[in-house]
């Protein structure tokens, strides 16, 4: 991954973007600081899959909250 500060992303983002489709992909800065990436669409859509797995595995390793402990802490601390 490339570093590019936010000017030259802005003057040469035609450029960037046949970079990307190539496969590469930039983390814009701005003052030295990272503050977005542009990456692939394909790219994206896999970090995007493999967040949704973790999630999935994560739920499938917890317990099931019964409903009435689901309203007993909701109601907690609410007055009567």
């Amino acid at each position: 991954m490339q570093f590019i500060g936010s000017y030259q992303a802005k003057t040469r983002l035609p450029e960037l973007l046949r970079q990307v489709e190539r496969g590469e992909s930039f983390t814009i800065t701005r003052r030295g600081l990272p503050v977005a990436r542009i990456v692939g669409v394909e790219e994206n859509i896999e970090d995007i899959r493999s967040v949704i797995d973790r999630l999935r595995t994560s739920r499938a390793r917890r317990r099931p909250i019964p409903v009435k402990e689901l309203i007993a802490h909701r109601n907690q601390g609410r007055k009567p």
